[in-house]
């Protein structure tokens, strides 16, 4: 209908009489394409819900209405008369400039793929990319964006992420919590893992299986450095977490038991060090008598 009046581009062209018909059918087709675009996605993603993750459904329901909605214009600007063969070879030269200038895009846009084809997180997840902790609100094929726990809204270029220890807080349902703990030598160890389990059995939120653990990890100087190893479900463990600290504190507090801190002595009577090898705040070795 428009390939033989197809010789003009500008608006008063389309404008003309004879063309009213071709321009009518063209923007018909861009609203059919709408609306059948945005019915296509809506129906795929309905489809597929249960088969996709999120974020790979938000990325093909994008790509199947793009490209609907592309195909559709393209078939209305051919009823209005416009050369394709201009277009597309205009478009081509602009591609490559645009390619040129983009590289560091084309980098992201790679990336994203890979991302999305990865699956390592999904959208609700919360996360942690180098140094940046935060919920995914959304991933697509150029960055990813957080929301922190700050409320703070940050954008991660994809090609950072595939360069960067990503750790996902909540892919599993279930998270082992550590906290450590520090008592006196003088403190009995086979008590003091009593009444850590003890601890965790009266909490509801600290699960039966995979069991508590108490476990000695190291001796320190005047203290004993102790692990203290309980399985929460994730969304319990900030909760779980508070709770055992505070109720360890209170525990030992009950028991007698001795939670160290850091301690310095300074020897000021001149007498002789109880050890050879201990030194003075200066750090020389006291003298301990005429030479």
């Amino acid at each position: 209908m428009a390939q033989g009046t197809s010789s003009s581009f500008g608006l008063e062209g389309l404008l003309r009489p004879e063309r009213l018909g071709d321009l009518v059918t063209g923007i018909v087709l861009i609203l059919v394409g709408v609306l059948l675009a945005r019915i296509s996605a809506r129906l795929f993603e309905r489809s597929m819900q249960q088969r996709l993750t999120s974020h790979q459904l938000i990325v093909w329901r994008r790509f199947i209405h793009h490209t609907l909605l592309v195909l559709f214009v393209i078939a209305a600007l051919r009823e209005m008369g416009f050369h394709l063969s201009v277009l597309l070879g205009a478009a081509g030269i602009l591609t490559v400039a645009i390619g040129f200038a983009s590289q560091t895009s084309a980098s992201n846009l790679i990336s994203g793929i890979f991302l999305i084809g990865e699956g390592s997180f999904a959208i609700g997840d919360y996360i942690r990319i180098g140094q940046t902790e935060g919920e995914v609100l959304s991933i697509d094929l150029l960055s990813v964006k957080l929301c922190t726990a700050d409320n703070l809204f940050v954008r991660i270029p994809n090609e950072q992420i595939i360069k960067s220890e990503v750790v996902n807080y909540t892919r599993f349902r279930i998270r082992r919590l550590v906290i450590p703990v520090r008592v006196a030598w003088r403190e009995d160890v086979g008590q003091v893992r009593n009444l850590l389990l003890q601890i965790a059995a009266e909490l509801p939120h600290c699960l039966d299986e995979p069991a508590p653990q108490v476990w000695l990890q190291n001796f320190g100087d005047s203290v004993i450095n102790l692990q203290f190893a309980v399985w929460v479900c994730r969304e319990n463990f900030i909760e779980v977490r508070d709770q055992l600290q505070e109720r360890i504190k209170d525990a030992f507090e009950k028991a007698g038991m001795e939670i160290p801190y850091p301690q310095l002595t300074i020897n000021t009577s001149g007498r002789p060090p109880l050890f050879p090898e201990t030194r003075d705040m200066a750090g020389a070795v006291p003298d301990t008598g005429p030479k």
